[in-house]
């Protein structure tokens, strides 16, 4: 049974930075393709981010050059870099495995991020 394991949220100000992780078990990362999703409140859970086996990443355009994902194959975690962020990334921070566009496993707790001063 898959198992995915979301960390490294918490409140930061505008213009700070997290760096969030997703820890595996069940599934190898490196085999997968992984994304970043996150759902605000009263919002729709939606990818932000994914990295392909190849290492091939796509973003959204609302954070394209401030977010970077990537996986560590060793731990079979993948990151979630987050930059410059925004009050309006303020979300609840989850990770999945993708196939054909859709996410698999069952979805873990997520990881709160709140950008506020």
């Amino acid at each position: 049974q898959v198992q995915l394991v979301e960390s490294g949220g918490g409140l930061v100000q505008p213009g700070g930075s997290l760096r969030l992780s997703c820890a595996a078990s069940g599934i190898i990362f490196s085999t997968n393709a992984v994304g970043w999703y996150r759902q605000a409140p009263g919002k729709q859970r939606e990818l932000q981010t994914s990295i392909t086996p190849s290492g091939s990443t796509n973003y959204e355009d609302s954070v394209k050059g401030r977010f970077t994902i990537s996986r560590d194959n060793a731990a079979n975690t993948v990151y979630l870099q987050m930059n410059s962020l925004k009050p309006e990334d303020t979300a609840r921070y989850y990770c999945n495995v993708i196939r054909w566009n859709i996410p698999i496993a069952s979805w873990g707790q997520g990881t709160q991020v709140t950008v506020s001063s």
